[in-house]
């Protein structure tokens, strides 16, 4: 099959070029992907379904014309091509556009241990019976009076790249997760929460009990909340909230968005972002992790990039394009005609979580958040927030109806403790985290 799949883009890209493209890439990924979803011991949506799809670029003349298709029929692809040539002599001529230099570095994807061959022999009755058990592990607990629904979902997948540069890949991945979403308390005091695991290799999967079960806590522990005034006092960010701070540090270190104008960190190569304490790292080589490949969809090798090292902003992180437009190079980010991360986390500290709940004399354990209110251009935070009340150290009561509102340049530099709880649940994660003060706004 990826042999086929490789004399298909290998044969398009000597195709495109006989027909006056200056360069050419072409991308074919094919794959098979699973999904149920199962609400109150039933199913309510199930999906199984394989997929081949082909995308690609010409260029010609500095001019850039894209195409895709499902249909990899020759004479297709064939028109596909002809068709995106004589486009791309009608687009405006842009000097950044163009391939990579070809890398003579690459990666042998075996050694990166992103697929598993279990999920594929799964079957399908496994896969529900996975999501139907841990949503009845979930409602068997009194405490909880409704369910969202579990799931289970799996992709298999292979995708090539060839290009006119000399460039030839091909790479397997798998990915597998299930979770459930509950909800807990009466008609007037409603709460809900949900707990997953996602993971390339269905071994690692936490299991439906320990899902179920984290699930319930997590959901259970916001009942009965409380009002508070509104105050500045100090915020410990739980790994998602954490994860979720990071994916802003991610778009607000963009290429795209450095080029843009788009961020507040731009023209900050070199100077200090945060505090010692911060170091974010975009890995695309760790071994198994969801973020993990041996190339980006340019067939630029992965790389791991500091990001961040111990407050001082080191890179951008770039495609060919913005690298072209800062006078940089890539990084090894490049997702379609955007940017994408690998890996990318904020290190681990020294602190459980335990500790650093303990350092608080009061503040705001920061557990779910809404809206949007992120802005790049400042650096700007305002959400609306559930969590939970910290008082002389412990946990005292669950609080809703708040606003957090910051500025993540600020918060960077104001992060007094870094936990050594980091768990790799998505390519974007982080530990507990504490910061010194943010504005919560209540009544």
């Amino acid at each position: 099959m990826k042999d086929d799949l490789l004399f298909i883009a290998e044969r398009l890209v000597r195709y495109g070029r006989a027909c006056g493209a200056d360069e050419i890439e072409v991308g074919i990924g094919d794959g098979t992907e699973f999904s149920v979803d199962v609400r109150l011991g039933e199913i309510e949506n199930l999906i199984e379904a394989g997929s081949r799809s082909l995308g690609l670029r010409i260029i010609k003349g500095k001019k850039t014309a894209f195409a895709a298709s499902s249909d990899l029929a020759e004479e297709t692809l064939r028109h596909l091509i002809r068709n995106a040539v004589r486009r791309a002599e009608l687009a405006n001529k842009d000097e950044f556009s163009g391939l990579p230099i070809l890398s003579r570095r690459t990666i042998d994807p075996a050694t990166l241990a992103i697929f598993d061959p279990e999920v594929g022999r799964l079957e399908s009755k496994t896969k529900i019976a996975l999501a139907l058990e841990t949503e009845r592990i979930a409602l068997a607990d009194k405490r909880i009076t409704n369910s969202h629904g579990a799931s289970f979902v799996t992709n298999e997948g292979t995708s090539v790249l060839a290009s006119s540069n000399g460039f030839l890949g091909e790479c397997q991945k798998t990915y597998c997760s299930l979770g459930v979403g509950l909800q807990a308390g009466e008609t007037d005091d409603l709460v809900e929460d949900f707990w997953f695991s996602s993971q390339t290799h269905f071994k690692d999967l936490e299991t439906p009990e320990k899902i179920a079960r984290t699930a319930v806590e997590r959901t259970v522990r916001q009942l009965k909340p409380r009002k508070i005034k509104t105050q500045r006092v100090p915020v410990v960010f739980e790994p998602q909230m954490t994860a979720g701070l990071l994916g802003f540090l991610f778009s607000c270190t963009a290429g795209t968005a450095i080029y843009q104008k788009a961020s507040f960190l731009v023209d900050k190569l070199g100077q200090r972002i945060g505090n010692d304490r911060i170091t974010v790292i975009d890995d695309g080589l760790l071994p198994g992790k969801l973020g993990t490949g041996p190339f980006d969809s340019e067939g630029v090798p992965s790389r791991r990039t500091v990001v961040v090292r111990n407050g001082i902003l080191k890179n951008y992180l770039c495609n060919t394009y913005a690298a072209r437009k800062l006078k940089l190079k890539s990084t090894g980010n490049a997702d379609g005609n955007g940017v994408s991360p690998n890996n990318f986390y904020l290190e681990a500290g020294p602190h459980s979580p335990a500790e650093i709940i303990r350092s608080c004399e009061k503040g705001l354990l920061l557990i779910r958040t809404l809206g949007h209110g992120l802005n790049s251009v400042t650096g700007d935070i305002s959400r609306g927030a559930f969590g939970l009340w910290i008082e002389k150290g412990e946990i005292a009561y669950p609080v809703s109806e708040i606003t957090i509102s910051g500025n993540l340049g600020r918060i960077l530099k104001t992060v007094e403790m870094v936990g050594n709880d980091l768990e790799f649940r998505g390519s974007i994660c982080g530990p507990t985290i504490k910061v010194a003060e943010m504005m919560v706004a209540g009544e």
